[in-house]
């Protein structure tokens, strides 16, 4: 299934938010660009690697084990077919696709408990089954 998947981004929790912002902006010289209030009350922020890999950062509870987050990004939609096929093959739904900042996400788990994300924007339609 994620065979033909490109690596989009990764996504880390983050304890404040300024002190993030700051050094991966001055520290490390990335873009960074704060995205304003997620819905939660929460800023976030994006910054973009040479490669294209994005970086998000979420200000919450930060400790080892739940963050850095990769995610696969689902370019073309369908990520409600996608996470159905991974649960008939026994994947541990972790997140059922939920709203995410500018589309869909969801998460599962592997046999290890690591979090896998799936991203697809709000354009491309969650099932391409007709």
């Amino acid at each position: 299934m994620f065979r033909n998947r490109k690596l989009g981004t990764i996504c880390y929790f983050v304890s404040d938010i300024g002190r993030t912002e700051a050094f991966y902006r001055d520290v490390l010289g990335l873009e960074v660009q704060n995205m304003g209030d997620d819905g939660d009350g929460h800023d976030w922020l994006t910054a973009q690697t040479a490669n294209g890999i994005e970086l998000i950062f979420f200000q919450k509870e930060s400790r080892p084990g739940n963050s850095p987050i990769i995610v696969f990004e689902i370019a073309e939609g369908g990520i409600d077919d996608v996470v159905a096929g991974l649960a008939a093959k026994g994947a541990t739904i972790v997140t059922p696709v939920s709203h995410a900042p500018g589309g869909w996400s969801a998460e599962i788990a592997d046999p290890d408990g690591h979090q896998i994300s799936m991203y697809q924007s709000e354009e491309q339609p969650r099932s391409l089954k007709k």
